[in-house]
């Protein structure tokens, strides 16, 4: 060799190093999985002129290598990554049916023993079955000639997976041959250096998911601690996501400056997981209150029984009149008598049931209808058991009743609202990575308002952040057409966008991203999901209150 070609050898050399190592720096700076994995073989292929190859992974099992990236540049064949086509290959076994090593192939072999394999001609080498290569070389026209198997272990000795080459290219010619022994060494090098990547990757994906489960599992255990709220935590993170995508989608107006990188989007997809996960501190009679008497039972029945005890003492006073009349020998009166206590009973009855009504709670409940509470309650006399005379209700069943919305009193609607104090208290508490920062204060601001009357911070405007304010519009729609709420029937989403409408001219929402929610018809694709088919009724967009279609 000339001094001159050694000098260009030694160049080539470096220039290959210096390839492996900028493919190493790319793999450590991958955090998606799916591209770690091409960006494996693909910078595999590359630093050895390979014309094709696979990686495979060890499946969760243990017992088989799974494709999931497949390679052939002269035949165009691209399966798994980013191709967008799926991997149609069968798992390669790593026992066969009597539990023996799976020697025969190739690639389970490197997986078994962990040595890399160099095969010069597949077709003449011994110890392998490379009948499916023949296969499908007769098939597709191909000729596959040389093999360099590598197994992918982590720096904790556990076997990953396995890297296989196929087709080394001459640089000279571009004709097939075999795999040099600085093709070898190189490629261990990478599939060391790849080994290591992924076993980092797997643990943060692992994490990851483990992360994801457990907020799903509060989730869960909020929505259950009330069936009267089962869901919600479930379905208002998904209706924030499909505002957000609209959010992106969109070109006009002020929404031509939305924008979520994937790392915030995943943030306001964790917060919305956790929007609510205060509630776990809230009494359950607070957010069990099916009715506005409901305690540890409804006390309506309680009223009702006074109320048979008022129509039952209207008869007894009756059947004593009349009694007292023949003792003193008058003729009782009896058809007065009982015309008395027939407009006693119906005018009981009418009260009751006003009561009942009243006891259901609504969204608006008019002044006169909280003072007639009071004026029956109080008006109302009763004697109980002990022959005292009380008033027909006390002082909280007249409080209780007299709720203008919902079935929640002041005070119970502070306590539900302590909710989002806890909630700050306990997202803050935990120590975020980097890219999860804000979820407190996304979580934490989906009570506030536009106006700056909202809670628990009492934020302005665009002081609370973009995904808080879409969670804001997201949580009361999931509210209104939820079918699990204690004090209503489903809604239908004329009346939920109706009422949502006049909220937002009443400044509680975003009046950018309300216009969105229904110029993009995010109301319709959520309806569409999760809604009865009863619910979904016609929407007239150019009469909903707060906006311009």
């Amino acid at each position: 060799m000339t001094e001159v070609q050694s000098n260009r050898s030694v160049e080539a050399l470096l220039e290959r190093l210096e390839r492996l190592n900028a493919i190493g720096t790319a793999l450590s700076a991958e955090r998606d999985t799916t591209r770690l994995l091409e960006q494996i073989l693909v910078g595999a292929k590359e630093l050895t002129g390979a014309d094709g190859g696979t990686l495979y992974l060890k499946n969760e099992a243990g017992d088989a290598l799974d494709f999931r990236i497949v390679r052939n540049d002269s035949l165009g064949i691209a399966m798994g990554g980013t191709s967008g086509e799926t991997v149609s290959l069968g798992a390669v076994p790593l026992h066969d049916g009597a539990g023996a090593p799976n020697y025969h192939n190739v690639a389970a072999y490197a997986a078994l023993t962990g040595n890399t394999v160099n095969i010069a001609d597949a077709y003449t080498a011994e110890g392998y079955d490379f009948s499916g290569t023949r296969a499908f070389d007769e098939q597709t026209g191909y000729r596959s000639r040389s093999f360099l198997t590598l197994p992918l272990v982590s720096h904790e000795g556990e076997m990953l997976g396995v890297l296989q080459l196929l087709n080394a290219k001459s640089e000279a010619d571009g004709a097939v041959t075999e795999f040099s022994p600085e093709d070898q060494r190189l490629a261990e090098s990478l599939a060391s250096q790849a080994a290591v990547a992924l076993s980092q990757q797997q643990l943060i994906d692992a994490q990851r998911e483990l992360f994801e489960s457990f907020i799903r599992l509060i989730a869960k255990a909020i929505d259950e601690k009330s069936k009267h709220t089962s869901g919600h935590c479930q379905r208002v993170p998904e209706l924030t996501m499909m505002i957000a995508d609209a959010a992106q989608r969109a070109e006009y107006g002020s929404l031509a400056e939305y924008g979520f990188s994937s790392e915030e989007r995943y943030e306001l997809e964790i917060a919305a997981w956790l929007h609510d996960c205060g509630k776990v501190t809230t009494p359950e009679p607070v957010m069990d209150k099916e009715t506005k008497l409901h305690a540890m039972y409804d006390r309506i029945n309680a009223v009702d029984t006074r109320f048979e005890v008022l129509k039952r003492d209207a008869e007894i006073a009756a059947l004593r009149e009349r009694l007292a009349a023949a003792e003193a020998g008058r003729e009782p009166a009896a058809e007065a008598s009982e015309a008395a206590v027939a407009e006693q009973r119906r005018t009981l009855d009418e009260e009751r049931d006003f009561l009942r009504r009243a006891n259901v709670g609504g969204e608006f409940m008019p002044p006169e209808e909280q003072e007639r509470v009071r004026a029956i309650g109080t008006e109302r006399r009763w004697r109980g058991p002990d022959g005292a005379e009380w008033p027909l209700l006390d002082e909280d069943e007249i409080h209780n009743l007299s709720i203008a919305k919902g079935t929640l009193t002041p005070e119970e609607r502070e306590v539900m609202k302590d909710h989002m104090r806890v909630t700050m208290d306990m997202l803050e508490a935990l120590p975020y990575p980097r890219h999860l920062r804000r979820v407190p204060d996304l979580a934490g601001g989906h009570h506030e308002r536009m106006d700056g009357q909202g809670y628990p911070r009492g934020l302005v405007g665009y002081e609370n952040p973009d995904g808080a304010r879409m969670m804001a519009i997201a949580d009361v729609f999931e509210a209104l057409t939820a079918a699990d709420r204690p004090y209503k029937t489903p809604m239908p989403l004329s009346q939920a966008l109706t009422i949502m409408g006049r909220m937002c001219e009443d400044s509680h929402f975003d009046p950018d991203l309300f216009d969105l929610f229904i110029r993009e018809r995010v109301y319709m694709d959520y309806a569409e999901r999760f809604l009865k088919p009863e619910q979904i009724d016609e929407v007239d967009e150019s009469v909903i209150p707060g906006y311009q279609p």
